[in-house]
């Protein structure tokens, strides 16, 4: 049996881009291609894709996805690693659960007597919260797209110590705050202060690598279409992905063009 790759796109939730890219660099060739000129797929293919999605989650590139794959490295060693990971990630969704059952429990006492609500415990808003997931998968994303760009930042990346990178992290999260604050009072994209906070986010992907125009309002809309950059940027407030997309593009039209 065999599968067009608009049927293994919606199965796996790749998009036929990627896989075609897969292709292209020999990672997943399909089984053969038609008289039509769509690839088909067949169950080796499939098992195929489901291993580079598990190293995809296990962060490997696509160079050492291949490597792994055709060196025949034992995969049960790969799925053990995998199955780790996914249950150290359901832990930190089992307190991320709590964190915001706390948070609704505390709002509800304040709003049942009228007073203004307090939070105890502040720092407890946060706990089970992974500020630096955005900025991992657009690491991703540019690893895959411009693999060039990948080897700059890696290089960037050697040269931070543990206390440059928590930094790191921590300006990457007050940013996002920040970019939310100017969405929620309905600031414009173009305006200044929101152009000044394009601007520092701008300079601080260019400590690891240097997008022109268009890889610059690439990732913008990568924020966008991926489930998972959307979702890490809804965690601090909905619509915020949109937002800072049309604002980076903006910023690449004024600016990078």
């Amino acid at each position: 049996m065999a599968w067009s790759i608009a049927e293994v796109a919606r199965m796996s939730g790749v998009t036929a881009r990627t896989l075609r890219h897969y292709d292209e660099v020999g990672l997943l060739p399909p089984a053969w291609i038609g008289s039509n000129g769509h690839r088909y797929y067949e169950e080796a293919d499939l098992l195929r894709l489901q291993q580079i999605l598990l190293m995809r989650e296990l962060d490997l590139g696509l160079r050492e996805i291949r490597g792994v794959l055709d060196s025949q490295v034992d995969q049960v060693s790969v799925l053990r690693e995998h199955h780790r990971r996914l249950l150290a990630e359901r832990n930190r969704l089992e307190t991320l659960a709590r964190t915001v059952g706390r948070t609704i429990a505390e709002l509800e006492e304040g709003k049942d007597d009228n007073t203004m609500t307090k939070i105890n415990r502040p720092e407890n808003l946060f706990e089970g919260f992974e500020p630096s997931r955005a900025d991992a998968d657009a690491e991703a994303e540019v690893r895959e797209r411009w693999p060039q760009a990948w080897e700059e930042a890696q290089q960037a990346r050697e040269t931070m110590t543990a206390e440059d990178t928590e930094e790191w992290q921590r300006e990457v999260t007050a940013q996002m705050i920040r970019f939310a604050e100017f969405m929620v009072a309905g600031t414009p994209v173009a305006d200044p202060a929101v152009q000044a906070e394009v601007d520092d986010h701008y300079q601080g992907i260019c400590r690891f690598w240097t997008p022109n125009a268009d890889a610059y309002k690439g990732l913008g809309q990568t924020y966008v279409d991926d489930p998972r950059f959307r979702a890490n940027f809804d965690k601090i407030a909905d619509g915020l992905a949109v937002y800072q997309r049309d604002a980076m593009a903006a910023y690449a039209d004024a600016r990078l063009s």
